[in-house]
């Protein structure tokens, strides 16, 4: 099974907030970028399963994400799961979280501490860690090595979250990029939290900081906390499991260390719904039906 743990979609950079569209060139050198929604579909062909993140931020048409991706996925609900972004500041965040995820497109909820500008133990903030982990659905903490203008870089660090993660022991939390630029700290969770992950998406772009990552995680016996994510529009999923497979490409004819092919394979193929207590019942992907077709 595959899935796709962090994309996003948007008709214009005017949705990422104020600074949008700088913050995309810093990104990927270029501010125009394809991220609507057909080929964002396109994108999701070759995985069995999409999550589709809503842009957390404080700026409320920003926070019109959330009805744009839960249109989007009542479309498309066989292969798209939506995680609605919430802003823990706000006085009605508990309300709102718990509407949200009586829909049936939304499954999970993200949120920016960096981007929103609040300590991820903020008194605020505990009440929807309280909901989600009451609610069994995973939180994503949303960020990137590349930061809109206003955001607080201290916010964003993964060691922060260990407070959290200690508070709410099964509550899953997918920190994404792993803490990137923080890295090291995002591994330390990882091996610590039976209920943290991280993902991969904000990594593929940089071949050499992926390969250092995933060269870490393997030696330090986390690779079954990584979740495997495009981070669409930045990279379609089929680029992004290319990627991942030719990891040692920059090492080639050196003495660096190598990543067993199965175990990269193991985080492309890793039934994050399972892990991250997203499936339903009744709910067959396509992997299962194959499988179950068999002799």
């Amino acid at each position: 099974m595959i899935v796709d743990c962090h994309t996003h979609i948007w008709t214009s950079a005017d949705r990422l907030g104020a600074d949008g569209e700088t913050h995309l060139r810093r990104q990927v050198g270029q501010a125009e970028i394809s991220a609507d929604p057909s080929s964002h579909a396109l994108s999701g062909q070759c995985v069995d399963k999409t999550l589709v993140l809503s842009t957390p931020a404080g700026d409320a048409d920003a926070k019109a994400a959330n009805e744009f991706v839960g249109e989007y996925v009542a479309g498309h609900s066989n292969a798209m799961i939506g995680v609605a972004a919430v802003d823990p500041t706000e006085p009605d965040v508990i309300p709102q979280a718990e509407a949200l995820l009586d829909r049936s497109e939304f499954r999970g909820l993200v949120i920016s501490p960096a981007v929103q500008n609040f300590h991820p133990a903020d008194t605020r903030a505990m009440g929807l860690y309280d909901l989600a982990a009451k609610r069994t659905v995973p939180l994503f903490f949303h960020q990137g090595a590349h930061f809109p203008t206003k955001a607080r870089m201290e916010y964003a660090r993964p060691s922060i979250l260990d407070e959290i993660a200690c508070e709410y022991p099964d509550l899953n939390m997918v920190i994404s990029s792993l803490g990137a630029p923080w890295i090291n700290e995002g591994i330390a969770l990882l091996g610590k939290h039976p209920h943290v992950f991280g993902d991969i998406s904000g990594l593929l772009r940089r071949p050499w900081e992926m390969y250092n990552t995933l060269v870490l995680t393997h030696q330090f016996n986390v690779m079954d906390k990584l979740l495997f994510g495009s981070g669409f529009p930045h990279l379609t999923a089929a680029k992004a499991i290319e990627r991942v497979y030719r990891l040692h490409e920059i090492t080639q004819g050196t003495n660096l260390p190598s990543v067993p092919r199965e175990a990269l394979r193991s985080v492309v193929e890793r039934d994050a719904l399972k892990s991250l207590g997203l499936a339903r019942a009744g709910e067959v992907t396509s992997v299962q039906a194959d499988t179950d077709e068999q002799p």
